[in-house]
């Protein structure tokens, strides 16, 4: 029998959910990075497969490796995040985005971006892609965050796997590309490198949505499936930072699963296209 199979099924022990509390309590007060009001189940799903990964019996000695091993603590961390994203994910959402938001982008002097939980980066360049297509790229400034360095290095070099380009390709076309979607990029037998003038006008920077503050003011906010990992109560404070980061009449993007209908916050906002999550500031 599985060794770990115990433990899964007593998830909601009270003395595993301790382990639990004070282990996200010692990845606070070590990194800075604060987990203790994520999903709880998004959150031991991770744990546990640091421990099958690791060959770790029990959630405490998990806390002991964290308190004793920074390499190990490190890790953890690397799992904790979510990098799940591709080009022109969900392309229903984009083909919305390029027909009801930008128009009025057309007429804004400059636009500002901020597309937060960016992972290593595929979504970003779908939107400067976007933009480039519609001759917005040159006055806008995408500032793309995650709080994972890591992936935020990866995203820096636009490097992704040739083998998923048929696939991206597609998500293209179907969120209304109007140019052969190989333009954009170059390969060699294992990547796809996307051209440096996209870069241009994207600022990759470290952010964490649950411990840091508003860092400007947004025209649009894209924080897609994100969320779903928060609790209720972090993902209202994250929407009050979002809100307090728009514009007036700025636009908020959310993923297929998330919403603001029931958050209080809704009453300060109109949907744009409610089934794609495009909500604007009104309040």
């Amino acid at each position: 029998m599985d060794q770990f199979q115990p433990l899964e099924q007593k998830l909601q022990n009270k003395h595993t959910n301790l382990e639990i509390d004070l282990l996200l309590e010692a990845v606070y007060r070590l990194s800075g990075f604060d987990f203790r009001d994520y999903n709880r189940s998004s959150i031991i799903r991770r744990i546990l497969n640091r421990m099958r990964i690791n060959n770790i019996p029990t959630v405490s000695r998990v806390l002991e490796k964290v308190i004793h091993d920074q390499q190990f603590l490190e890790q953890l961390l690397n799992d904790f995040s979510i990098n799940v994203t591709e080009m022109f994910r969900n392309p229903s959402f984009f083909k919305a985005f390029r027909q009801e938001v930008i128009p009025d982008l057309r007429n804004y002097p400059e636009i500002r971006i901020w597309h937060a939980g960016c992972a290593t980066g595929e979504e970003v360049y779908s939107m400067a892609i976007l933009l480039k297509e519609e001759q917005l790229i040159d006055k806008a400034v995408i500032y793309a965050t995650d709080m994972n360095e890591q992936v935020l290095e990866k995203a820096k070099k636009g490097a992704f796997p040739i083998h998923k380009m048929q696939a991206y390709t597609k998500n293209y076309m179907l969120a209304g590309g109007n140019d052969a979607f190989s333009e954009y990029y170059k390969t060699d037998y294992q990547f796809a490198y996307f051209h440096p003038s996209l870069l241009k006008n994207i600022i990759f920077a470290q952010h964490n949505l649950v411990t840091d503050q508003s860092f400007n003011e947004f025209h649009i906010i894209l924080c897609r499936n994100v969320l779903i990992y928060f609790s209720q109560a972090l993902q209202s404070k994250v929407h009050q930072l979002f809100y307090e980061s728009l514009s007036e009449k700025g636009f908020l993007c959310l993923g297929d699963k998330e919403t603001l209908r029931f958050d209080d916050i809704m009453e300060k906002y109109k949907e744009v296209v409610g089934n794609e999550r495009i909500y604007q500031k009104i309040n």
